[in-house]
């Protein structure tokens, strides 16, 4: 299995890139379906997986080597920001602050601010990062997507050295 992963490199991206997919329509069904608020920690991790995704399939879908070692490490710089922000956030799930709100609610930002500036505002998510909405096998999404950035960190780095040498 480690041999299909790492003497494959364009089929190994395109792997990452599809676990990444899948992850932010699960964060979707989550939002859209279940109805949790998404914070801006939230936020920010969607963005880390949708450029980790982007890399990677740009590394996948090059043929030249260059191109493919700049998409993994690029990937990797995305991956280690999304793990960095989900360790925050565990953080603050596992030690929430007296008061801690990293947002407002939705309703909130169009009745206080004018309409330019509250659409900025909506894609930063309003939900608190320290509230626990959901889990499974005991572990938050902020728990599970720091395993996932972590992950995706180490096979990128196992592909980037293997490639290196």
């Amino acid at each position: 299995m480690i041999n299909w992963y790492f003497g494959a490199p364009r089929r190994a991206l395109a792997l990452i890139a599809l676990v990444c997919v899948a992850m932010l329509a699960f964060g979707m069904y989550l939002q859209h379906v279940v109805g949790l608020e998404p914070c801006p920690m939230c936020i920010v991790q969607r963005y880390a997986l949708i450029l980790v995704a982007v890399f990677a399939i740009v590394g996948s879908l090059s043929a030249r080597r260059g191109l493919r070692q700049t998409g993994a490490v690029l990937a990797l710089v995305a991956a280690a920001g999304g793990a960095y922000t989900a360790a925050q956030q565990s953080w603050l799930q596992w030690y929430p602050p007296e008061v801690m709100s990293c947002g407002r609610d939705l309703y909130g930002m169009i009745e206080t601010f004018p309409l330019q500036r509250a659409l900025p505002m909506i894609f930063r998510g309003g939900g608190d990062c320290s509230q626990v909405d959901w889990t499974f096998l005991g572990l938050s999404i902020a728990n599970w997507s720091f395993i996932c950035f972590v992950g995706f960190a180490l096979l990128l780095i196992g592909l980037i050295v293997r490639r290196a040498r």
